[in-house]
C-alpha cells in the first residue's frame, strides 16, 4: 500500500496541480510570464530548446507570452537558443521544436568547445583524486551548465530572464543538474507532472512527433540518447500517478521516494548553518 501521508507531503512540497484543466493551466502560465514581465520591467525570456516536450512546451509558452506583452505596449521577445555539445544526435528533433515554437529570434551556440576546454583544465590539475573520478556523468553535468552560462550571458546582455523546463515529475526525482538545467529565474512548467506538460503540448498544437518523443538528458556521451527512465529506475506514468495521488505499485514507490529523499539538497539551495542544524 502507498504511503499515502508521505505521498501528500511531496505533492503539497512540489505544489502539483490538482483539478488539471488544460486550457485554465495554459492560460494561467501564459499569464504568469506576461505578469512577470509587466512587473519587472525585464525585456523578455531566453531558454534552451532541445526537442524534448518540456522545452517545446515552455518555448512556446514563452512566445506566446512575449506576443501578447507587446501587443499591451511592452517591449518584449523571445529568444530560443540551440546548445548542441558540438552535433547533437537528434537534431532533427530540436528544429521541429523550433518550427513549433516559432520564436521570435533563435540562435546556436556550440557548448562543445568550453566544456572540452574546462574539461581538460581540471583533467590537468591535481584537483582529482585519478583520472577514474572523471567520468561521463560528471562531463555530462559540466555540458548543463555551460547551457546554461550561454544562456545567462545573452539574458543579462539583453536585458532579459532565463527559463527552466522543470516540471513536478523531474522535481520529485531530482533529475536534473545543480547549477545546470536546475538553474533558471522562472519555472513556468512547475507544479505539473509530466502527462500535464504533454496536454499542454497537444492543446498549443504540437506534433505527435514532439509530445510523445522519449525523454533523455542526452549528457553522457558514452551512453547516447539514454533515456530518462532507464536512468532513473521507474517510468513517468507511475511517478505522474503518484504525483495525483494514485496508487502505484511497491517497487515504483519506493524508486520514486529513495530519489526524492537523495535529491533534497537539489530544492533546497543553498543550505545555511541554520538550516543545517534546525533539519538535524
Amino acid at each position: 500500500m502507498t504511503d499515502r501521508a508521505q505521498q501528500q507531503e511531496i505533492i503539497e512540497e512540489l505544489q502539483v496541480v490538482q483539478d488539471f484543466d488544460v486550457e485554465r493551466e495554459t492560460e494561467r502560465r501564459v499569464g504568469f510570464l506576461v505578469d512577470y514581465l509587466r512587473t519587472t520591467g525585464l525585456k523578455g525570456y531566453v531558454l534552451g530548446i532541445s526537442g524534448g516536450v518540456d522545452s517545446s512546451v515552455a518555448g512556446r509558452l514563452a512566445q506566446l507570452a512575449c506576443e501578447r506583452a507587446r501587443g499591451e505596449g511592452l517591449d518584449a521577445r523571445f529568444i530560443a537558443m540551440r546548445l548542441p555539445y558540438h552535433v547533437q544526435k537528434d537534431e532533427d528533433d530540436a528544429q521541429r521544436a523550433l518550427q513549433f515554437i516559432a520564436p521570435d529570434e533563435s540562435t546556436t551556440v556550440n557548448i562543445g568547445p568550453a566544456t572540452d576546454a574546462m574539461w581538460e583544465a581540471v583533467m590537468s590539475s591535481d584537483a582529482t583524486p585519478d583520472e577514474s573520478t572523471l567520468t561521463e556523468f560528471v562531463k555530462g553535468n559540466v555540458k548543463a551548465r555551460q547551457r546554461m552560462i550561454a544562456q545567462f550571458t545573452v539574458a543579462g546582455a539583453r536585458g532579459m530572464v532565463v527559463i527552466g523546463t522543470d516540471q513536478a515529475a523531474e522535481a520529485v526525482v531530482g533529475f536534473y543538474t545543480k547549477f545546470g538545467d536546475g538553474a533558471a529565474d522562472v519555472l513556468p512548467l512547475a507544479g505539473l507532472p509530466k502527462r500535464r506538460v504533454r496536454e499542454i503540448g497537444t492543446h498549443l498544437g504540437a506534433s505527435k512527433q514532439l509530445i510523445e518523443k522519449i525523454p533523455t538528458a542526452d549528457l553522457e556521451s558514452d551512453k547516447p540518447l539514454l533515456a530518462d527512465e532507464q536512468a532513473l529506475g521507474v517510468s513517468y506514468h507511475h511517478i505522474d500517478d503518484y504525483l495525483e495521488g494514485k496508487e502505484v505499485p511497491a517497487e515504483a514507490e519506493q524508486t520514486i521516494v529513495d530519489w526524492h529523499r537523495r535529491t533534497a539538497h537539489k530544492r533546497a539551495l543553498p543550505v545555511s548553518p541554520q538550516d543545517f542544524e534546525q533539519s538535524h
